[in-house]
């Protein structure tokens, strides 16, 4: 369990960059200072996590009408999926989101996280990559963060149950015939990720079956990059991360003449649109994006109107059967 650090003060800010504290007043309030100043001031008010108290008390009244939203990787569809039900909800409150791409990097998602703290009246962090004991120092004003469980932090959370997931689909595979699956593995730092590895893992352990863990990421390139360790593997069945990456291995095995799922069985994450389209379908566990969106601004609206109070949401997922699994090989 961690705890909420003291929140800095604009004294600690003036002596960690060294400058008075009429200076930091100064460039946090954009008025013209010596850029060399104004550098130095940024750096240690985000090295603190520092929040002014003038935005802090203009953010509890609403003052901004502007909800900061960070997203690890904006060409995710299951992003804009999100970002749709999260705009429809904090839109017909009055409020606007602002958004920033990560980019898959915990620094710029530091550096960002701290931008957009002091503008905005509250942060919905998208899948965030950075340590919970980091995520506890940002703790002190109006904040949710989705597909990311942060139990003994005083957080709220919205997302859906990857376990499960990830359960149902490692049965699916079973029940086709499948004992050896390959896992294309997303980012390490992901939450996300953690817990649909752990659900394989004891899924593949009750029904007795051999997994091969292939790293792989988030993109339809990585996807494509991790066939050769795959076939080196021999396994039968692929679930990918996302669908994304399982849209990369679909082209990389029709490349080298495979076909699926005569050859080889994939399923994804997410169910993004074009799923659907793909030849074959793509079987994929449908996850409840938009209406995480939404939850995530229940959440909030409930810290906005009553500091303190935070709440954890987990949506439940669905599987989706389509034509790229079938039966293993061999299996009649």
């Amino acid at each position: 369990m961690y705890e909420v650090i003291r929140k800095p003060t604009i004294v600690d800010v003036a002596r960690a960059a060294r400058v008075s504290t009429a200076t930091v007043s100064r460039v946090l309030n954009g008025r013209r200072v010596d850029p060399e100043l104004v550098r130095r001031v940024r750096a240690a008010a985000a090295e603190l996590h520092y929040r002014p108290n003038g935005t802090a008390r203009s953010l509890q009244a609403g003052a901004t009408r502007l909800i900061g939203v960070l997203v690890p990787d904006l060409g995710n569809p299951s992003f804009s999926e999100l970002l749709r039900g999260l705009a429809d909800a904090t839109g017909a409150h009055g409020h606007r989101l602002l958004v920033a791409d990560s980019k898959e990097s915990q620094d710029e998602e530091r550096a960002l996280i701290h931008e957009l703290a002091l503008h905005c009246d509250g942060l919905v962090l998208c899948s965030p990559r950075l340590p919970l004991e980091e995520l506890a120092r940002f703790a002190v004003g109006p904040l949710v963060c989705t597909n990311r469980e942060v139990g003994g932090l005083s957080m709220s959370s919205a997302g859906v149950d990857s376990y499960a997931g990830m359960t149902e689909v490692v049965r699916h595979l079973a029940a086709l015939g499948h004992r050896h699956i390959g896992y294309l593995a997303g980012p390490p730092d992901s939450w996300s990720n953690a817990e649909r590895q752990r659900a394989l893992g004891d899924s593949a352990a009750a029904l007795r079956l051999q997994v091969t863990v292939v790293q792989a990421g988030s993109t339809s390139d990585d996807g494509r990059r991790a066939l050769p360790a795959l076939l080196a593997a021999g396994v039968t069945a692929v679930v990918a991360f996302n669908d994304l990456v399982a849209i990369g291995l679909l082209a990389g095995l029709r490349e080298q003449g495979l076909d699926v799922p005569r050859d080889v069985s994939l399923a994804g994450f997410d169910d993004i649109p074009v799923a659907q389209f793909l030849a074959p379908p793509l079987t994929t566990v449908r996850l409840p994006t938009e209406e995480v969106g939404r939850q995530a601004w229940e959440l909030l609206r409930e810290q906005l109107q009553q500091a303190g109070r935070h709440g954890t949401v987990r949506l439940p997922t669905e599987l989706v059967v389509r034509g790229s699994t079938g039966p293993a090989p061999d299996t009649p």
